[in-house]
């Protein structure tokens, strides 16, 4: 609903322009006619103007021209002006030709040269004071940021990006830029003007150009890539390194709409993540909202970073009870600092181990969350292989009691974080995790038996307990891309375990938010199928090519200024991921960027008897027993701790 000062400015609006509509109607007249008759039309004059206005301003108030805001005045505006003088125009000559019947006045009264006339006079006398006054606060705007104290840039984009920044410029949203030329993606553009500023030529004349703007005193300061300049296609790193080598400072546009005509903008550093993945797969934010809102959320490794990410976006997505469970003090302290500065957010933490099933199940029936997220887990492949025992304890027991805790406070879902590397798995993470996914999936099955065995279709859905598959997560505790900043920032080496090693990659916002997604898209499934949720993360990256389009963008040769080595393959490592296994058959769920798949598991009694006896044989230390319990599960395991992936150097 609009503010009282937004109707004041509409009703102000409408008035000027019907002002402008009662010159217009006069003026007309005496442009058109310059004898007797005029004094006709000018004694007719107010009851002429009765009719018009009130017209007018209905048409006004249908093309939505008074809630135009005139600062920002483009050719939107101007074709809602065209639009509304036309239709008045048209209106008047409904009216001449009605009145010009026999039985009326028998002939025309304004005439179509009069209604022609008043039509141009209308769409000039509307525009100009709007252009004008754009114009003044425009003015204004330079008279308060003089050339002297912008910084020179020089912006790189398509045409309709390089459009939209420069309009950000004028209307103050981008104002310590002064613009000094532009360069597009499309090479056709280059000799052209874009709002006065003209396209130099394409991305791959930046050098040249960069030294004539040099020569001729103009040098920027900055170079603006919007979102085109970042595409993998045009080699984003190139144009980066050639900045950086002329001292340039480099930054990306954030929150540009170029359709919105009051360009919200403002600019960044480039990151590393920016020039790594494809596009970000963005979800619905609002939908997010009204179903997390006022929710009470649970959350087993609530202060590590994908649990602790996942925590913050509820909390402003309006989730307002959180639960987070711990086992790290000063990780669970570090979150609820954070979450108790999101008004409404109150936040709850307890010191808990995931394996401490009494614990957990005492702190879930006295909380009663309506949903539980499980990101409690140990992740590194090569720690899990030395401490297998550990990893079996946190990332299977662990999660079947998360799971079983969620059922017995009554949860609505249960959602558990796993991985690519569960999919066939080789290392002792992927197996831990997938027997994990197995427990889950079929106490889901299990449960949905147990209520359609009551008959009543209308009965609550008890518990349902869904998977959600991560890549790898750019920024998380561990992950490759932090590692290699603080190598480069060292000045290397750049260490690579092999140089055919690909892996899909994900931001943590992504990670989040497909969590988020997959517990409201479970609880509201009406065929209760799903099973498994998985980020579309397209093709994965070659982690050879990622070390080297860091080191470039950090504005230094690969294997010249920074060294790129390889370390080898540790244990339980693979050269590649995937992120569904053949039995696991996809379905559409309408969810866009999200893969959703069918679970595939054992008997539930067939399971818990493999896991009763994993259970036996890591209480006695028998890690060829494990290992031959795991396989009898899960055939890609290896049989024997001999037969497991070993260090490839």
């Amino acid at each position: 609903m609009a503010s009282r000062r937004a109707i004041r400015t509409i009703l102000l609006n409408l008035t000027a322009d019907l002002v402008v509509t009662a010159g217009a109607t006069a003026l007309a007249f005496f442009l058109r006619f310059q004898d007797q008759r005029l004094g006709v039309y000018l004694h007719d004059l107010p009851l002429i103007l009765a009719g018009v206005l009130p017209l007018a301003a209905i048409v006004f108030l249908i093309v939505r021209l008074p809630q135009s805001k005139w600062r920002f005045t483009s050719l939107p505006d101007i074709l809602k002006i065209a639009k509304a003088s036309l239709i008045l125009s048209l209106l008047l000559l409904a009216f001449d030709t009605v009145i010009s019947h026999p039985d009326l006045l028998g002939r025309n009264y304004f005439g179509r040269a009069w209604i022609l006339l008043f039509c141009l006079l209308e769409m000039l006398l509307l525009a100009a004071p709007r252009v004008a006054y754009r114009a003044l606060k425009q003015r204004q705007l330079t008279s308060a940021s003089p050339a002297s104290k912008r910084d020179a840039a020089l912006i790189l984009g398509t045409g309709i990006e390089i459009e939209a920044i420069l309009r950000g410029i004028e209307q103050g949203a981008l104002s310590r830029l002064r613009p000094v030329g532009a360069l597009s993606r499309h090479g056709a553009d280059a000799g052209q003007s874009i709002r006065d500023i003209r396209v130099l030529g394409g991305f791959n004349d930046l050098a040249s150009v960069m030294q004539g703007l040099a020569a001729r005193d103009q040098a920027p300061a900055i170079v603006v890539m919007a979102p085109s300049a970042l595409a993998d296609e045009v080699n984003p790193g190139t144009i980066l390194t050639t900045a950086r080598r002329f001292g340039v400072e480099v930054l990306r546009t954030q929150g540009l709409d170029e359709g919105a005509q009051n360009v919200s903008a403002r600019l960044a550093p480039i990151s590393m993540e920016d020039l790594l993945l494809r596009p970000a797969i963005s979800i619905d934010e609002a939908t997010i909202t009204t179903l997390a809102a006022h929710r009470r959320i649970a959350i087993t490794g609530g202060g590590g970073s994908i649990g602790g990410e996942l925590a913050r976006r509820l909390a402003r997505f309006g989730a307002t009870d959180i639960l987070i469970l711990e086992n790290s003090e000063p990780a669970l302290h570090a979150i609820l600092e954070d979450l108790g500065r999101v008004p409404g957010c109150n936040p709850v933490g307890r010191i808990c181990d995931v394996r401490d099933r009494d614990r957990l199940f005492a702190i879930l029936g006295d909380y009663r969350p309506q949903i539980v997220y499980h990101a409690a887990a140990l992740k590194h492949v090569h720690y899990l292989e030395k401490d297998w025992s550990e990893g079996v304890r946190t990332n299977v027991f662990g999660a079947m009691n998360a799971a079983d805790a969620a059922i017995a406070c009554g949860a609505e879902a249960f959602v558990m974080i796993s991985t690519d590397k569960a999919v066939k798995p080789v290392s002792i993470l992927g197996a831990t995790k997938r027997l994990a996914e197995m427990y889950v999936q079929a106490k889901d099955a299990e449960l949905a038996a147990r209520n359609g065995a009551t008959g009543d279709a209308e009965a609550p859905r008890l518990t349902r307990l869904v998977v959600v598959r991560f890549g790898n997560v750019l920024g998380s505790n561990g992950s490759v891309v932090p590692k290699f900043r603080e190598q480069i920032d060292k000045g290397g080496p750049v260490t690579v375990t092999h140089p055919d090693m690909v892996r899909f990659f994900m931001t943590i916002p992504e990670a989040c938010d497909l969590v988020v997604v997959a517990s409201f898209h479970a609880i509201d499934d009406p065929d209760k199928g799903t099973s498994i949720y998985v980020l579309n993360m397209g093709r994965p990256v070659k982690i050879l090519d990622l070390a080297t389009r860091m080191i470039e963008m950090a504005g230094l040769r690969p294997n010249v200024d920074i060294d790129i080595v390889f370390s080898g393959m540790r244990p339980g490592e693979r050269l590649e991921e995937i992120v569904l296994d053949d039995g696991e058959a996809t379905r559409d769920v309408n969810l866009p960027g999200i893969i959703a798949a069918d679970p595939s598991f054992p008997d539930i009694n067939e399971l818990e008897r493999c896991l009763d006896a994993l259970a036996g044989a890591v209480t006695r230390g028998e890690k060829s027993k494990v290992y031959g319990v795991i396989h009898t599960a899960l055939p890609t395991f290896p049989a024997t701790p001999e037969q497991a992936p070993q260090a490839v150097t």
